[in-house]
């Protein structure tokens, strides 16, 4: 018969007393650590529903791992879920404080355990990549038996930081900043909590006070639990007898936004990369903001100034050999000056340098390097990540789109943080070299950030609203920008454009074919519609920039009104030479009567220029060669699917093609047209989130999603399998995605005169 460990019941009771006293006294950040799965909030990527550690967990069946990720992402307490959850015996040390004696005496007491109990032992070390080698190697023989079960947490790259003997028997899980979403979950949990939060007391938090301590946390759950802990505790009772929490409070609570920076680890590494990227892409603003950040940080401006001094040399080269000297120049100056006056000529170094001309005649090597990193199949997270250090390991640079390779040493890419997409740092002045500057950086704006919000009305599997949002890195994957330069060539070319023209954009969004056209007529004028504030705020920050002179005017409208606006602000006799719409008949249900109406803004040769993607002959995911392992009963399923989708009659994105648009037009009279239909196919990578919006649930009001339209046809389950084994096609695949572009140049009918008349 096996014995039983022994049980210390006096160690017991000191135990039990030590963590009652404990429990009241710890911050409320220990306190409100989750006890289970299903209170952890984040990290749906490694432990949502069906992930496989989330699995593991559950049915207690781990092997070796390594969770790295930032502070306050939650690697210990997922740790001490398991320790709730396992039969295994769970011990834990911290890196920092033990030594090879803690490190033995586990090893001693995991043998025991396995030798008289039968019982395998887990291993949790916190902060493991404190650990030197050899505490690491004295691990790796009893993991490898199987004596110990590792769990290691490390806010370092594994991959550089541990062993790699132990990390290629760990699988590593990468934990990610909380979003705000889950921040305000976390802060609500603990408001909520009777028994470890504040529950049983009367709190009231502003939703302004929420907002802004989630945003200074930075996705760390624990700064936002500690800002809260420190507003509600030093904060009265009012009359009413509830805590109010204000704005003003939240302030006081959190004073700083917490800046993730290492200089030794991947944040230093991957913002040093972001900035050489941001300059290589002639983006001034976004390499303002990557400085800015490293000297906030800390970092050292003499190792910024050298990495401007190599990129000077390797990216802007004979393009502009002035710009070494203007580098040096401003070294020795900041040298001779130091800080705080010496950020003045790193600014101006790093300027000079993002908007150079760019050139890598003598860097033919660095093509055979990118030739050998476009082999690397991982999945890439973030896109301005430096690729040369873990590509092997996270992919870190896949989907980087490199400047060199494309037309004028440049392509639209988004360099800036999502949350500051659109911002303009720089505005260059018109004077002297500094003149010659400002249409390039102007343009180069225009496309890049059209290039991120656009909406893909290729289809109707695709029309997800980007603005702002998290879609803008699928865009970049698909080279959407290119695309978006063809269709502005097309455009213009049609509307052929004079210097005096006045020309109207029906549907501004980023001015790329406003800012465009207004160079084109210097002497004329240009309108710009928008339709919604966000794109109002962008093109009236990019017309900002430019001498008032020639500043194109902004109309706030909607598609219903926007002839009577037009009217009202230009004046009732308003008259243009060109007018262009992009994706103006997609949500229009009348479209003879939406023509009708532009057309009788123009002057009797004006000309109207319509490019609309024709959504009935995008793409078919039945038709892609990548489902072509679904069985035929699916295939059969997803096709009926999808024409249901592409052909709703109802619906006025689908509910039209090509060449019936153009006879419905022609009927009408009024108009002389001609038009021409363009195919495209571009490689756009598949992320999951594709595939669960597309099979999302339609709210009220909205179009049935591809999902919707199999449950239609097959019950929830199969259509779930069907789910399943799309993930299992497309996930993270390379496709040619096609798409088809009807051009329409209009003009208003010419009226013959008669001898009666």
């Amino acid at each position: 018969m096996k014995k039983s460990p022994p049980h210390d019941h006096q160690s017991d009771l000191f135990d039990s007393r030590a963590r009652d006293i404990l429990s009241k006294s710890a911050p409320l950040a220990d306190r409100m650590r989750p006890r289970s799965l299903d209170e952890f909030i984040g990290q749906d990527h490694i432990i949502g529903e069906g992930r496989l550690l989330r699995r593991a967990i559950q049915i207690d069946q781990l092997s070796s791992l390594i969770f790295y990720g930032p502070p306050g992402t939650g690697k210990t307490t997922l740790a001490r879920i398991i320790a709730n959850t396992t039969k295994a015996q769970f011990l834990s040390i911290n890196a920092v404080l033990a030594g090879v004696k803690d490190i033995r005496e586990a090893i001693e007491t995991a043998q025991k355990t396995l030798s008289l109990f039968s019982r395998r032992t887990i291993l949790f070390i916190d902060e493991v990549h404190r650990f030197n080698r050899a505490q690491q190697d004295a691990l790796l023989p009893h993991v490898e038996n199987g004596i110990l079960i590792l769990i290691g947490a490390t806010t370092e790259n594994p991959y550089f930081e541990v062993n790699k003997a132990l990390v290629s028997r760990s699988r590593i899980f990468q934990l990610r900043q909380l979003d705000e979403t889950s921040l305000k979950a976390v802060a609500m949990q603990a408001l909520r909590d009777p028994e470890r939060g504040y529950g049983r007391q009367n709190v009231h938090i502003a939703d302004d006070a929420l907002d802004h301590l989630v945003k200074v946390a930075n996705g760390d759950a624990r700064g936002v639990l500690n800002a809260l802990e420190l507003a509600v505790e030093t904060t009265a009772p009012s009359a009413d007898g509830f805590i109010h929490l204000t704005r003003s409070i939240a302030e006081e609570s959190i004073q700083q936004r917490a800046v993730l920076y290492d200089r030794d680890g991947d944040a230093h590494y991957d913002t040093i990369s972001a900035f050489i990227k941001s300059l290589r892409g002639s983006d001034p603003d976004a390499a303002l903001y990557w400085m800015a950040k490293m000297l906030y940080a800390g970092e050292d401006p003499r190792f910024i100034f050298r990495r401007m001094l190599i990129l000077a040399g390797e990216d802007v080269g004979m393009a502009d050999p002035a710009a070494l000297g203007v580098v040096v120049n401003a070294a020795r100056a900041f040298d001779y000056v130091g800080l705080p006056e010496g950020r003045f000529h790193l600014a101006e170094a790093c300027l000079y340098l993002a908007t150079a001309p760019k050139s890598n005649s003598s860097l033919a090597f660095f093509d055979a390097i990118k030739a050998v990193s476009e082999e690397v199949k991982d999945e890439v997270p973030n896109h301005l990540r430096d690729a040369s250090r873990d590509s092997e390991g996270f992919g870190h640079g896949e989907g980087y789109l490199y400047p060199h390779a494309y037309r004028d040493h440049w392509v639209a890419q988004q360099y800036l943080p999502a949350s500051l997409q659109g911002k303009a740092f720089f505005h260059p002045s018109d004077q002297g070299f500094e003149k010659s500057i400002a249409e390039r950086v102007a343009q180069q704006r225009e496309a890049q950030i059209e290039a991120m919000v656009e909406e893909d009305y290729s289809s109707p599997l695709a029309e997800r609203k980007v603005m702002g949002g998290a879609g803008w890195l699928e865009r970049t994957l698909s080279r959407r920008g290119e695309q978006l330069s063809r269709v502005r060539e097309t455009m213009l070319e049609l509307a052929g454009l004079a210097n005096t023209s006045l020309v109207l954009d029906l549907n501004g969004r980023t001015g790329l074919l406003a800012f465009e056209a207004m160079r084109r007529t210097p002497d004329g004028g240009v309108w710009i519609l928008a339709h919604d504030d966000r794109a109002y705020e962008t093109l009236s920050g990019l017309a900002k920039g430019l001498p008032a002179i020639s500043r194109p005017q902004v109309l706030r409208t909607g598609i219903e009104q926007f002839d009577r606006d037009i009217r009202m602000a230009a004046g009732k006799e308003v008259q243009f030479d060109a007018i262009l719409g992009r994706n103006m008949l997609l949500q229009t249900h009348d479209k003879v009567d939406f023509v009708r109406r532009t057309v009788a803004l123009l002057i009797k040769k004006g000309i109207l220029v319509l490019a609309e993607a024709i959504p009935r002959e995008g793409q078919r995911l039945s038709s892609l060669p990548e489902t072509g392992t679904l069985s035929d009963e699916a295939k059969k399923i997803l096709s009926r699917a999808e024409e249901e989708l592409f052909n709703e009659k109802d619906d006025p994105m689908t509910a039209w093609s090509a060449p019936l648009l153009h006879d419905e037009l022609a009927r009408a009279g009024g108009i002389t047209l001609t038009m021409t239909v363009a195919s495209d196919s571009s490689l756009r990578r598949v992320s999951p989130q594709d595939i669960e919006f597309w099979f999302r649930k339609s709210g009220e009001g909205e179009r049935l999603s591809l999902g919707d339209r199999i449950c239609g046809i097959i019950n929830e389950t199969a259509a779930e399998e069907l789910r399943v084994r799309l993930h299992a096609c497309l996930d993270y695949k390379e496709i040619a995605w096609r798409s088809m572009t009807a051009f329409y140049r209009i003009t208003p009918a010419v009226k013959l005169i008669t001898d009666q008349e």
